[in-house]
């Protein structure tokens, strides 16, 4: 008993890595074969039943994983679909805007791109033209670029509340960090359907973003423009953020037919 215990305990995950390693790796088995139980997994994965047993509960937790009418047989969740889902939505709506981005960019002379939210921040899934400057992939603060403050304005009570639990980080002297003034900015978003900041992420950069929706008229992502100060003054905010409401309103055409009746 003494050694089986040892046994047991050799099998278990020594780190966080090696947890997250295995329990994709249930993943993917159950993707293979189909609905499978935790014995069989377990075996096929080397590891002590216990442990197995422990990450499937943690899988089912997030609906990773659910229960077959078989006793004690596990198959792939609805939360696997609702992933895929949220990634096949943000490859849409890449794909459908990057030539308008295109257009717009050589219209404006500058730099034009779209975001979407991803944890916490707004990240950019297209940039025309490609520069030095490549913001592809990149988490942008919420509080200190036009983008983020489109996403902020979308938020609800709660979700901007935890967003204002920490202190906003400043990264420039114009950085907005009063939670006051923020959202008073965040209000005027609301009001005239557009967002701007000159200088309040990297200096002497300006950008102006708007909304834009997918079917059903939620929040799909953000279409920004941005330059630095002597191509984009203030002065020119207003009428920027109409090109880029008209060219938002054309994507949400091609997201409404991408998604059918």
């Amino acid at each position: 008993m003494h050694n089986n215990g040892k046994d047991a305990a050799a099998a278990e995950p020594r780190t966080p890595t090696q947890a997250v390693d295995r329990a994709l790796s249930m993943l993917v088995l159950l993707a293979q074969r189909g609905p499978a139980g935790v014995t069989e997994l377990a075996r096929e994965l080397g590891v002590h039943k216990s442990t197995a047993s422990r990450l499937m509960t943690a899988l089912e937790k997030f609906r990773f994983v659910e229960q077959t009418g078989s006793r004690g047989k596990f198959q792939l969740g609805f939360g696997i679909v609702r992933l895929a889902g949220a990634t096949a939505a943000q490859l849409d709506i890449a794909r459908e805007s990057r030539p308008i981005c295109v257009r717009l960019a050589a219209e404006l002379h500058g730099t034009v791109s779209l975001s979407v939210l991803e944890s916490g921040g707004a990240t950019t899934v297209v940039q025309e033209p490609s520069t030095e400057r490549n913001w592809i992939g990149l988490r942008m603060p919420l509080h200190a670029t036009a983008s983020g403050k489109v996403l902020l304005a979308s938020f609800g009570f709660a979700e901007l509340e935890e967003v204002l639990r920490t202190p906003l980080q400043r990264f420039t002297p114009r950085t907005v960090t009063s939670r006051g003034t923020l959202m008073a900015d965040l209000n005027r978003v609301r009001d005239r359907g557009w967002a701007a900041a000159s200088g309040e992420f990297e200096h002497d950069l300006h950008s102006v973003a708007v909304p834009v929706r997918g079917p059903g008229g939620r929040l799909a992502g953000v279409l920004t423009a941005s330059a630095d100060g002597a191509h984009l003054r203030t002065a020119d905010f207003p009428d920027v953020a109409r090109v880029l409401t008209r060219a938002a309103e054309e994507i949400q055409d091609r997201l409404r037919r991408l998604a059918g009746p």
